[in-house]
């Protein structure tokens, strides 16, 4: 804790494995927090006696709530240092005792995302069998009072529940749900539902927003909500007692998160223009809408000066008629009589969205491709995020196939208007996007080179190893035993023996989401083929890179 106006922080937990969220009570005298149940005994004396093992989908500790209460006349905040423990022995001279906290919740569950009643009486909570991705569809809606430490479970259906927020007055919640529809969650909108704490009964809200509903808050004015619109995001006002819903100008192109003061009347967001880095934003409240919003921070002003490229939002058709959007970035010296080299990024999820951004960045170093001469084209394909269920839905049961129509047909309305030379191309994707690099390898030699960032290469291999099992059969409707041939038909590596193309593959060594077998089978199919290709290997590091040497390596 630190005081607002003046002092030194104050540590008021000191626990060896760490915490996770946390958040203060409405009334603000008790902190809640999430923690990870420690090694028992039994654990310890496992380990000691057979060394490093696991049981596959039992390695996990439970995550639960504990609180801490905070009294302020015993936590001055300036001129003093908690009291640690030192050799088993706790330092008391000069110091402040810290705050003990107490567990909340306990049991064979793990909680998720949580939040305070308005009351400070009770916490509303996800809660799930067990903290591992793939048992997400676990998930319920649960409540903890507390004071008796009681869990009541107010949600369960076959499907992920999970908790969104309270009303102004504690009476109602706000969850997501998709009832008996196990096999959709990846890529259907989330259905959002009202549930009565006094009548027990819930009720369908805002089935007629066709995005994924990210929850803000719930004030006095009503629920506020952000929805993607294609490469912008909105924000919008619910009003549950009438069932009207209505946009909220920002004057902000993309709202990433915005939070409301306690009263409801002022707001803080985070978010940017196109041609802006994120900025921190305040507005007031007036009736319904936003007033007075300032841009309170000026981090766009240190790119200001850099020789930034040209972003351009572009449209064209499909192989099958669909319409596609991509981000076409170019020179800010572009020339319009000559030819330019292309280069393809393709983002990842498959529900991401690429939007106009002054300095993409992450292991591909696209800002200085641009400078250096050269187009670059980011393909929102088909199940990206920002344009409807309907469009997420369809690379169900064709994913790569259809995903690689809507890379080449952008390539292809490039070099209709005589833009790109075509004899100078590149294409590179990490994740789903680098699947979707993989698939292109093995099927066209439009390209001079690819890369493959954390690809899949077989969605066989993929299924059995992954950290999130479910994501295969939802999108492909079946297990490879049930459907062989939309796995043959989906894989990369069913066509290996086309491949000519010289092939980058850079994956994590200790990547549980797309496991590094993808990488080593597509590795050693391009290399019996004799096709240029090398596989990089990055030393203990999982989906993605997240230390400065080893991103340098990856640029």
């Amino acid at each position: 804790m630190i005081a607002v106006d003046e002092g030194e922080a104050l540590a008021v937990t000191d626990d060896e494995d760490g915490i996770g969220n946390y958040e203060w009570s409405p009334n603000g005298k008790q902190v809640a927090f999430i923690k990870a149940d420690p090694d028992t005994a039994n654990d310890k004396s496992l380990k000691e006696r057979y060394g490093a093992f696991s049981v596959e989908e039992n390695a996990y500790r439970q995550n639960h709530l504990w609180l801490i209460n905070i009294d302020y006349d015993s936590l001055p905040l300036a001129g003093s240092m908690p009291c640690y423990k030192t050799n088993n022995d706790v330092v008391t001279s000069g110091c402040v005792q810290l705050p003990k906290a107490k567990r909340l919740t306990s049991g064979d569950f793990s909680v998720g995302n949580f939040s305070w009643n308005p009351t400070s009486s009770n916490i509303g909570f996800t809660r799930l069998a067990n903290p591992l991705p793939a048992f997400g569809i676990s998930a319920n809606v649960a409540m903890v009072d507390v004071l008796s430490r009681q869990v009541i479970t107010l949600i369960f259906s076959p499907s992920p529940d999970n908790f969104e927020c309270w009303s102004p007055d504690g009476k109602q919640l706000v969850y997501s749900s998709f009832g008996n529809d196990t096999n959709a969650y990846f890529y259907k909108n989330n259905p959002l539902y009202l549930y009565n704490m006094n009548t027990k009964g819930s009720i369908r809200i805002l089935a007629n927003v066709d995005e994924d509903i990210n929850v803000i808050d719930w004030t006095v004015a009503g629920l506020w909500f952000s929805a993607l619109q294609k490469t912008k995001s909105g924000v919008f006002l619910y009003a549950p007692s009438t069932g009207l819903i209505r946009q909220i100008p920002t004057s902000i192109d993309i709202v990433g998160s915005a939070s409301f003061a306690k009263q409801g009347n002022q707001v803080l967001m985070l978010g940017r223009n196109y041609s802006d880095l994120n900025e921190i934003y305040t507005a007031n409240m007036e009736g319904n809408a936003f007033s007075a919003v300032n841009k309170l921070t000026m981090y766009t002003q240190q790119v200001q000066p850099w020789n930034t490229p040209v972003n351009e939002v572009v449209q064209w058709k499909s192989k099958d008629g669909a319409t596609i959007e991509g981000i076409l970035l170019k020179p800010r010296n572009y020339n319009p009589a000559k030819k330019y080299p292309l280069l393809v990024v393709i983002h990842g999820g498959p529900t991401g969205v690429d939007r106009p951004d002054p300095i993409p960045a992450y292991v591909y170093p696209i800002m200085q491709w641009c400078e250096k001469g050269a187009l670059v084209l980011r393909v929102n394909y088909r199940g990206s995020a920002g344009y409807g269920e309907k469009f997420r839905s369809l690379n169900v049961n064709n994913l790569g196939v259809g995903d690689m129509w809507d890379v080449m047909s952008g390539v292809d309305f490039l070099a209709k208007k005589e833009m790109i030379n075509t004899s100078r191309m590149g294409c590179m994707g990490w994740s789903q996007g680098g699947y979707i690099s993989a698939f292109i390898t093995t099927h066209t030699n439009a390209f001079k080179a690819i890369s493959v960032w954390a690809g899949i290469s077989n969605w066989v291999t993929y299924y059995v190893s992954t950290d999130i099992t479910p994501f295969t059969p939802q999108y492909l409707q079946a297990t490879p035993w049930a459907d062989p041939l939309v796995y043959q038909k989906t894989s990369p590596m069913t066509t290996i023996n086309m491949a000519k193309t010289p092939t980058l593959i850079q994956h994590g060594e200790l990547d549980r989401r797309v496991p590094i077998s993808n990488a080593y089978e597509l590795f050693r199919g391009l290399q019996d083929n004799k096709v240029p290709s090398k596989l990089i290997v990055y030393k203990g590091f999982g989906h993605g890179i997240g230390k400065p040497k080893e991103r340098l390596a990856a640029v």
